[in-house]
């Protein structure tokens, strides 16, 4: 009997062994569930291994079905090298290096064993910014590997468990007797880590560079050139810009990254699209001067010039409303104890909303940072397509309705102190059929800058629709403190509180403003009327209140 057991251990041993020696490579397929759910629809995670190397890749990429940028992963286990190649176009490809991230990873193992596909596994354990990884391994295979980059240099990992919801488990293992030609190292130039995944970052949306480092100041030198367009002495630069279509579902974010380059005041800041799906646009005005726009009369006696839209005009679309800081960056060298003044100040919106009016279209896209300053601004401006499903949708509805910004002043468009009656902003549009769910976009910011102005007073803005009021509230921001290292030159009062610190009629230095997203339910189509009443204050002497506001409708298919 101990004859038999002893050839049956030989035999046993044998097989292993010629087991092990047949397979150059092995295959595993990973599937993924999310709470106890297999997830539905997914593309399997693939890996192929040998002695030298492993591939961690996807079943859609080696079938040639990935949508772009896709990336796969290498290990070099003898050199101990993460290897990651990613495909960021059909003719651009980059491979990133990390010679260090895989001898840094650091594991708690424990004595527990449980079987994966008749294999047993040991566990061992890490946490990745705050996430607890359970990798289940095994060694009986001789070879190494895993769906990701962590544990690879352990055994074959057949399965990863983060915070005990979302696992990922071996489903099938084939053992290859041949090395398979995936395994091989593409031939492309390689770049640091840091690089790698910038570029790939950058590969998956479409950045649109609209103005870099443009300064934006009030100088007679001013002056366009054959790509940019300078308006009321410099405080107005306008680029035409190309958008590709638009997928609806898509987001759409402008950004904005700004400095003082002399000017050491808080300064009213637009970016802006102007219309030209009319007679007359705002470009004229900036051509011509202000008076060739059209006025809006409401009985104060005043002519406020290009606020709202006619029949033949469209006003300004507003993409972003920001607030520049006290003189960031040039005035640094103001020094206080314990305060490190930021170089710039960045904004950032999500304009997804006007996706119809973007895709597909050459638009003016304009910027504009009121100042008297001879140095006064430098700013940045880029607008970025991160794309999403197309759902089939039809384009929504989108209708400038007024924009009282005068975004124009240093060429002397008024002020918006149409609100100093109870009329204040009215006017007439028309919704045409086939629309519903309606939404105005409403955007507002008080301003008077002395103790008694609109700007530091709470003042209520109520929204009618036909005579009904349908939205009220009062815009206040009272977080400005919150900005006080952009604002080296903000005064500061006996009281121990700076001027960047004071609460603002829905603004603060160094942000930007929220429009007011306002639902309106059914509109029938045919004309309506909407109107804008906010109590302003009375002047006082030389000072006067304003308040800007802008606003779009929104009707969906």
């Amino acid at each position: 009997m101990k004859k038999k057991l002893f050839v049956f251990f030989v035999f046993c041993s044998f097989t292993m062994s010629f087991a092990q020696k047949t397979a150059k490579a092995i295959k595993v397929t990973y599937q993924r569930s999310y709470n106890g759910k297999i997830s539905e629809n997914q593309d399997p995670l693939l890996l192929f291994t040998s002695k030298d190397l492993s591939l961690t890749t996807s079943d859609k990429i080696t079938q040639q079905k990935a949508d772009l940028p896709f990336e796969q992963t290498f290990v070099d286990f003898n050199t101990k090298t993460i290897l990651q190649w990613a495909q960021l176009k059909a003719n651009k490809s980059i491979l990133g290096l990390d010679n260090e991230a895989l001898g840094k990873q650091k594991f708690e193992f424990s004595t527990e064993t449980k079987k994966i596909l008749n294999y047993t596994c040991k566990k061992a354990t890490t946490s990745v910014n705050s996430n607890k990884i359970e990798i289940w391994y095994t060694n009986e295979l001789g070879l190494k590997g895993g769906p990701s980059v962590l544990g690879q240099d352990l055994g074959l990992v057949l399965e990863t468990n983060r915070n005990g919801n979302s696992i990922v488990t071996a489903s099938k293992i084939e053992i290859l007797k041949t090395i398979p030609s995936v395994l091989k190292i593409p031939d492309v130039q390689s770049v640091d880590q840091l690089t790698y995944k910038d570029l790939l970052w950058k590969s998956r949306f479409t950045n649109i560079p609209v103005f870099n480092k443009e300064q934006i100041n009030f100088s007679s030198d001013s002056k366009s050139n054959d790509s940019i367009l300078r308006f009321a002495s410099g405080t107005i630069i306008v680029r035409k810009v190309k958008f590709p279509v638009i997928k609806n579902g898509s987001a759409i974010f402008v950004d904005v990254t700004q400095q003082s380059n002399g000017d050491a005041y808080d300064r009213t800041g637009s970016v802006f699209m102007i219309p030209m799906d009319k007679k007359s646009s705002f470009l004229d005005g900036l051509k011509s001067g202000v008076k060739t726009l059209p006025v809006y009369e409401n009985g104060d006696g005043k002519k406020y010039q290009g606020v709202v839209a006619t029949n033949e005009y469209t006003p300004l679309l507003e993409l972003m409303r920001f607030f520049t800081p006290f003189g960031v960056k040039h005035f640094n060298y103001l020094q206080l104890k314990n305060k490190v003044w930021q170089d710039s100040v960045f904004y950032r919106q999500d304009i997804s909303l006007l996706q119809p009016k973007l895709s597909n279209q050459e638009v003016y896209i304009g910027m504009f940072i009121g100042n008297y300053d001879a140095g006064g601004h430098k700013a940045s401006l880029n607008i970025s397509i991160h794309e999403g499903e197309d759902n089939n949708k039809k384009g929504d509805f989108i209708l400038p309705l007024f924009n009282t910004l005068n975004v124009m002043e240093m060429a002397g468009q008024d002020y918006a102190t149409m609100f100093d009656n109870e009329k204040g902003l009215e006017m007439s549009f028309e919704v045409p059929q086939g629309y519903k769910n309606f939404k105005l976009s409403y955007t507002t910011t008080g301003h008077g800058g002395w103790e008694n102005g609109d700007e530091f007073l709470q003042k209520r803005n109520t929204i009618f629709i036909d005579g009904k009021e349908v939205f009220g509230f009062t815009p206040w921001r009272t977080d400005c403190g919150s900005y006080r290292l952009s604002n080296p030159a903000s005064g500061n009062f006996g009281n121990g509180l700076s001027s960047s610190d004071l609460s603002r009629s829905n603004w603060c230095p160094g942000t930007t403003t929220n429009p007011n997203l306002i639902d309106l339910g059914s509109l029938a189509p045919g004309k309506h009327t909407i109107r804008v009443s906010i109590p302003m204050g009375k002047p006082e002497g030389t000072s006067s209140s304003a308040w800007n506001v802008s606003g779009f409708l929104i009707g969906e298919r």
